[in-house]
């Protein structure tokens, strides 16, 4: 199996969804704040202060190898990616493109642990250079806990998973939902620079302690696979799912 670490709900998603008396919509979230350090602490919310429920976080982009120049890219202040302490080992040039770009990246619908993949995210408004061609592997995870679990432990598990699958090198993005405050389902996905770096993770102790507890914490917890594709040519990418053989290098 080719996955990933869990993902354990955070308390404050806890209190996002038990406090959202409406049913979701498909207007964008208002985040009012950015963490100092640690970007598994997500930002500080004013509840009252939001006429819609929040409904997502922004992308977790692995931060980038000491050799590469700062990424600047101009984002709302509502949707600015949140970056990790560890930083990637190497990353190669169409993927430092693809992490850029990746900076925009966010559902466009609340919907988006129901519909297809393919449909659930902005994969369209994503641009890359014309003469680049590559694929990369992603991983997404539908998950609803069970009644009364704990997600503490869960939750710092999945943190040392993150901070060692960064490491281990590979990982570009982790982006994660809040659960839906009517039906419990939730989605994650990863985006990594080839499957055999995602394979590589499945044998680090901190993912094999995160997907342990989340065996015992998760009425539902499925994975699908995907093929992201930005063929020569062209500046958009396309989302297929994987049917097998490698991808990335």
């Amino acid at each position: 199996m080719t996955a990933t670490f869990s993902h354990p709900p955070h308390p404050v998603e806890r209190k996002l969804a038990e406090s959202t008396d409406q049913a979701p919509t498909e207007e964008k979230s208002k985040l009012d704040g950015q963490p100092e350090r640690d970007p598994h602490a997500l930002p500080s919310f004013e509840l009252k202060e939001h006429k819609v429920p929040v409904l997502y976080l922004p992308p977790l982009l692995s931060a980038l190898p000491e050799r590469v120049p700062p990424v600047e890219v101009q984002t709302p202040a509502d949707s600015s990616p949140l970056t990790t302490e560890t930083r990637l080992p190497d990353i190669d040039p169409a993927s430092l493109s693809l992490h850029k770009s990746l900076h925009h990246f966010q559902p466009i619908t609340s919907d988006y642990a129901e519909v297809p993949y393919e449909d659930g995210f902005n994969w369209s408004e994503l641009r890359l250079p014309e003469d680049e061609e590559r694929e990369w592997y992603c991983v997404a995870f539908k998950s609803q806990r069970k009644a009364g679990s704990n997600g503490d432990s869960l939750y710092e598990a999945d943190k040392l998973a993150h901070e060692e699958a960064v490491c281990n090198g590979g990982l570009i993005m982790y982006w994660y939902g809040i659960p839906n405050p009517q039906t419990g389902m939730n989605l994650a996905t990863c985006i990594w620079q080839s499957r055999k770096h995602a394979a590589a993770a499945n044998s680090r102790p901190h993912h094999i302690n995160a997907m342990r507890l989340a065996a015992q914490s998760y009425e539902v917890y499925a994975l699908s696979r995907y093929r992201l594709r930005k063929v020569k040519g062209e500046t958009g990418v396309t989302v297929e799912e994987y049917t097998g053989g490698d991808v990335g290098w």
